[in-house]
Order: structure tokens, then sequence, then C-alpha cells
């Protein structure tokens, strides 16, 4: 007898946790962060190598590293939307292949190292998106044709170098 009141016991504090999980992400969705969406202008690109090069970087980069997101419906789901947008912020402010003209923190270097080790694109990004996950070739690719455009069109400031 205890037992099966102890079960009943069990299913009613699941029933209202999963009440209270649900009440929680209605509740989570009114914090704005995250769902200010925006892309400002394109300013300026560097001079490409090659069109493939573009489309290679365009595929795997551009959602976090230009002013040309797009922005998928999750984006506006918190606490999703939460991490979208930290990610593409931070990724414009590191570097931002639509404003070329300003500052970037990363070199050539930097960003050879990152798609080398496979921490570019995140792994995460391309469970989503998986037209960002680039082959050994295309990878090379990518290092060579961005090489060429830093070389041809390096990025002022911070960055540039090797």
């Amino acid at each position: 007898m205890r037992r099966l009141l102890w079960h009943g016991g069990w299913r009613r504090r699941l029933f209202r946790g999963g009440i209270g999980l649900v009440v929680l992400f209605g509740l989570i969705q009114a914090v704005p962060y995250g769902r200010s969406h925006s892309n400002p202008p394109v300013l300026a690109e560097p001079r490409w190598d090659a069109p493939a090069t573009r489309a290679l970087a365009a595929r795997a980069c551009f959602d976090c590293h230009s002013n040309q997101t797009k922005w998928l419906w999750y984006s506006n789901v918190a606490p999703v939307s939460w991490l979208v947008q930290r990610d593409v912020s931070g990724g414009r402010s590191s570097f931002n292949l639509s404003e070329w003209s300003r500052p970037q923190d990363v070199s050539a270097g930097d960003i050879v190292d990152s798609i080398r080790s496979g921490s570019m694109p995140p792994w995460f990004y391309t469970i989503i998106h998986s037209n960002a996950s680039l082959s050994s070739a295309e990878q090379d690719s990518l290092i060579r044709g961005l090489q060429a455009t830093f070389a041809a069109s390096p990025p002022k400031g911070g960055g540039g170098g090797g």
C-alpha cells in the first residue's frame, strides 16, 4: 500500500515539475535580449581572391562574422536566442567581413588556426547548419583563399599579419 502511495506522489511531483518547466519557459520568452536582430549595412568586404573563396566563407562564416546573418526561427526562442545573439555579437566584434574598412581583432594566422583546429565553424553550429561543415579539401581551399585575400586586402588595425 505504501508503495502505491509513493508511486502516485511521484507522478504528481513529475506533473508539477513539468508544469513548472512550461511556465518557466513561457516566462523567459519575456526577456528581450537576443531578439533585436539586425543586419547593419555591408560597409566593405575584402577584395576576395576568387568567388569560390567568398562562397565558402559565406557558407561557413557569414552568419556570425558578417552583417548578413540569416536569423532562423529558433533565434527568436529563449534561451537559444540569447546564445545566438551572444555568438553573433561576439563574432562580429572580433572579425566582420562586412566591415572590412574597420579594424579587425584577428589576423590571417588566427583564422587559419581556427579553421585547421576545427574550432571554426563551431561543432554546435554545424549540427543545425550542415552546409557549413567543410570537407578537408574545402577547408584547405578556404584557408588558401583567405590567405590570398588577406595578402591582397589586409584588414585594418589589430590583425592582418600572418
